[in-house]
């Protein structure tokens, strides 16, 4: 696992869905600035846990897939339904 490509697909990930910058929510009263709410990653020696999730070994296929479309500079798959525009 190149630990160093993941690091960087992940900061440019970021980018893409625009960390850091507030978007207009729409409230009752009016509207506000909010900022998405991130999506951690904590990556291990012999896994990972994404969010407030499990922890996950490497060897496990879903986790293997979750890394190889991080390193391909893609959003995993695994979070499309939850989350359409990206994390």
């Amino acid at each position: 696992i190149d630990f160093d490509l993941i690091l960087e697909n992940i900061k440019d990930l970021n980018s893409l869905v625009g960390e850091g910058v507030s978007q207009v929510e729409h409230t009752p009263r009016g509207a506000r600035l909010r900022r998405p709410e991130p999506l951690p990653l904590t990556l291990y020696q012999n896994g990972i846990v994404v969010g407030s999730g499990a922890f996950r070994p490497y060897q496990h296929p879903a986790t293997q897939q979750c890394l190889q479309d991080i390193m391909d500079g893609y959003f995993p798959s695994e979070l499309q339904p939850r989350y359409p525009d990206g994390v």
